[in-house]
């Protein structure tokens, strides 16, 4: 893939390999995206190890998600303010020693938050680099290269949070021996290959990492980082407790929404009073900006429509174990692998319209059979529409992404790139906190009543089952929903033809 062709000039002038320094930055952030979904598959094996509860474990995953979600929006005012390799080196640091401390903790209930701890780190360190890679794809790359550029970029996002899970099953599942080498079947050996890969791409980024994003001497508007840090922090915080508390805690589901969207509206007015805004909100004034941002969000909540639900089917229903399960979902994550590279290379030929008109139909069609699954639904048939589902959202994220970096100004994409971002943590946190009520709340109202365990067991059981195939039926209808508003405002809204183009020539 490297050629002389792609030996270019940093900002200081000096020669560089762009595809060199851009597969060295995917290879760190696949190994840190990996640690955001990872530890889902552990969750009872934690508690075992460290005597806690189910809402103690999975402040493994919550903790890493907040974090993240309020990285991302300082992540503009880095870009701009620091210089690219250093940051880069920086965020490598933090993920490294973040994995260090996790896996070197004691497994004992008092020392959890030092385990928590360790994963706050590793969330900060992924939120600077997963936009940090977007923009350095749009400086580096020309308008002509940039998708495929993306679309390997989306072949990160896509799989690693995917393959997490499925590598840890494996992992626990029992202990492997690979060319001579044993693999226990613990809990920290979760953390031995990323750790391995980070230390290695740690020491290559001085040489191969370079200054690609220009920087400016801006002033850190702390107010501006207060408010995004408790607004973003509380609504998350407050969308994520809905999957214990349920929608009617005032404490910790209500009021943290309620608190986290008055200080988010107070971060966006002050914003717009800024004259160099900490996150630059008027981004989305570009109108194929906010139109194909919108449509991303949409196909992300649709994403999370059969994504987060189906391990939970797979389990339940059909008493899958969680490798099994982890497995089932393998092949989507494969099939997004393979076209998100192929989805870049046509976005320059077909259009981001057309691939997305395409790529939401496919989208929706491996959706529809997914509201009339039954308990005996074959597991073969359910893994064939997860990868064509998933097909459809490879053809459809980067090449959306692509279009709403090629909407703004070259200068804009830091601040476009951590927007676009963040709404797509928000979406995601509210998405899953909707199918997860919705889902239960049918689940609950349907059940049988426990007296008929004693009296009529089979029926209980078949009853049972029952009432979670209504609840799962509407989570996946609800998913369905999504794609079709997001095929609607495709085919009445997006343009085919870019509003502006920058970039690196």
């Amino acid at each position: 893939m490297p050629s002389s062709n792609d030996q270019v000039l940093d900002i200081h002038g000096k020669k560089y390999n762009r595809w060199l320094m851009f597969i060295l930055l995917l290879v760190g952030t696949f190994a840190g995206m990996l640690m955001q979904t990872s530890l889902g598959t552990a969750i009872p094996t934690l508690m075992k190890a460290f005597d806690i509860n189910l809402s103690t474990a999975q402040q493994a995953t919550t903790w890493f998600l907040l974090a993240n979600g309020i990285v991302v929006p300082l992540s503009a005012y880095l870009m701009t303010r620091t210089s690219t390799k250093w940051l880069l080196f920086t965020a490598y640091a933090l993920l490294l020693g973040g994995m260090t401390i996790t896996y070197l903790t004691p497994e004992d209930s008092s020392h959890w938050i030092m385990f928590l701890g360790g994963r706050i780190l590793a969330a900060i360190a992924v939120g600077i680099t997963m936009p940090l890679m977007q923009v350095i794809a749009v400086n580096v790359f020309p308008e002509n290269k940039r998708a495929l550029a993306l679309g390997l970029g989306g072949l990160v996002v896509g799989m690693a949070p995917a393959i997490g899970p499925t590598l840890s099953g494996w992992i626990l599942d029992k202990d492997h021996v690979i060319f001579g080498i044993n693999i226990v079947s613990s809990w920290r050996t979760i953390f031995i290959i990323p750790m391995i890969v980070i230390t290695l791409v740690l020491l290559l980024t001085p040489f191969v990492m370079k200054d690609v994003i220009p920087n400016k001497k801006i002033k850190l508007d702390i107010l501006s980082l207060v408010l995004s840090s408790i607004g973003f922090g509380l609504f998350l915080w407050g969308f994520t407790n809905v999957a214990m508390d349920g929608w009617s805690s005032m404490n910790s589901v209500i009021l943290p929404i309620i608190a986290g969207t008055i200080f988010i509206i107070l971060f966006v007015l002050r914003q717009l009073r800024l004259k160099e805004p900490f996150l630059d909100v008027r981004v989305f004034k570009v109108r194929n900006f906010t139109i194909t941002a919108l449509i991303i969000i949409l196909v992300t909540m649709a994403m999370y429509g059969v994504e987060m639900m189906l391990p939970t089917y797979l389990q339940n229903v059909h008493g899958l174990s969680p490798l099994d399960s982890g497995l089932t979902l393998l092949a989507g994550a494969l099939m997004m692998g393979l076209i998100s590279p192929i989805a870049g290379i046509l976005y320059n030929k077909v259009g981001v319209r057309n691939l997305t008109l395409v790529g939401l139909t496919i989208l929706a069609i491996g959706t529809i059979p997914f509201v009339f699954l039954s308990a005996t639904t074959p597991t073969i048939f359910i893994t064939v529409l997860y990868a064509i589902r998933m097909a459809g959202i490879a053809l459809t994220m980067m090449p959306l992404t692509t279009s709403a970096m090629n909407a703004l100004p070259i200068e804009e994409t830091t601040h476009g790139t951590a927007a676009n971002n963040t709404v797509r943590q928000l979406a995601s946190s509210v998405v899953v906190a909707l199918l997860t009520s919705i889902t239960q709340n049918i689940i609950n109202t349907n059940s049988p009543a426990k007296a008929m365990k004693d009296t009529n067991p089979m029926e209980f059981a078949s009853k049972t089952i029952d009432a979670s195939m209504d609840g799962f039926r509407v989570s996946f209808a609800v998913g369905l929903g999504f794609a079709v508003v997001g095929l609607i405002i495709t085919i009445f809204f997006l343009r085919a033809k870019k509003d502006n183009a920058g970039g690196a020539k």
